[in-house]
């Protein structure tokens, strides 16, 4: 069976931007892409607040990707392929904003894929970078909308540069209109069966 880790933020953990709590796991996008496989088991990591490579002590649990992701291959190796979906709490005010330090800090997070020193050492997984949809009017955090439709050209570029595959977010999903970064429950599910076709063939 293949085994998948999908690490990224509350839009992978599946926040509801009306109550903050979690959608059901039908709509939570990794559950949806584990439905829509045959044979694949989907580990999802997300946690609110997590940036690529930013600390955040703001929150009840570590948010910086960085630390946080040799943490996740280390509980869940061996893997056939790991997807990294964060970059939008990096367009945080507080943490500066710009696209180009969240590409900077996913560069890092595929840096940290490649080299980890898995068990066995050969058993490096393929890696996908999804840029996150872009941010709505008026979004939480001070995050500027111009910035976040940055976010998915930097990270194709970067994809391409690392060897690994890309997909944009932002093509099959929106976010609500509540709070401009969260995904209603329809968006986060239609996400998750977007990527069977692109996981299918880099796991062939």
């Amino acid at each position: 069976m293949y085994q998948i880790l999908a690490f990224g933020d509350s839009l992978t953990w599946g926040a509801d931007p009306a109550t903050g709590l979690r959608h059901p796991p039908q709509a939570q996008w990794p559950r949806a892409l584990e439905t829509g496989l045959t044979g694949a088991r989907v580990h999802a990591d997300g946690v609110g607040g997590r940036t690529t490579c930013r600390d955040d002590d703001a929150g009840a649990a570590s948010r910086n990707g960085a630390k946080a992701l040799p943490v996740a291959l280390s509980a869940h190796m061996p893997l056939d392929l790991v997807i990294l979906m964060l970059g939008t709490n990096d367009l945080k005010a507080v943490h500066g904003g710009l696209a180009a330090s969240a590409q900077a800090g996913m560069r890092r997070l595929a840096e940290i894929v490649a080299t980890f020193p898995y068990k066995p050492r050969s058993a490096v997984p393929k890696l996908l970078i999804i840029a996150p949809p872009p941010c709505g009017a008026g979004a939480a955090g001070g995050r500027r909308v111009e910035e976040s439709l940055l976010l998915a050209p930097l990270y194709r570029q970067l994809a391409a540069e690392v060897g690994a595959g890309f997909f944009d977010a932002g093509s099959v999903a929106h976010p609500s209109a509540i709070d401009g970064v969260h995904l209603e429950a329809k968006e986060t599910a239609a996400l998750g069966r977007a990527l069977v076709g692109p996981v299918r063939v880099m796991l062939a």
